[in-house]
């Protein structure tokens, strides 16, 4: 089993910058491949973006790339989302999630593990 735990969330104007974090416990950190989604009021929970085992890669969705980046650090099993040049539409709550597999995958379903979300709004 893991656990994580996100935090970080808030209130933040449009064009600030938030920092998400998400702990992760149960199980050795670096054989997680980590997500983060995000799920706006009325739509489906949404890819944001991925990170392998290392932290050597990433991948983004479309929306937030330039703006959002991932990180990780393995020995304080912990990964980030900073997101900057924040919108009003990055309004969501957001989640991290954890793949024991080695790929770095979109879609939430491949995801084994889930955080229980942190509220994200940016106002206009």
């Amino acid at each position: 089993q893991v656990q994580l735990v996100e935090s970080g969330g808030g209130l933040v104007q449009a064009g600030g910058s938030l920092r998400l974090s998400c702990a992760a416990s149960g199980r050795t950190f670096s054989t997680l491949t980590m997500g983060w989604f995000r799920q706006a009021p009325g739509k489906e929970r949404e890819f944001v973006g991925v990170i392998n085992r290392s932290g050597e890669y990433t991948d983004y969705a479309d929306s937030v790339k330039g703006r959002f980046t991932i990180s990780r650090d393995n020995a304080k099993a912990m990964v980030y989302l900073q997101m900057n040049s924040l919108k009003p539409e990055d309004t969501a709550v957001y989640y991290c999630a954890a793949d024991q597999s080695a790929f770095m995958r979109r879609q939430s379903h491949f995801y084994d593990y889930w955080g229980r979300g942190t509220q994200v709004t940016v106002s206009s």
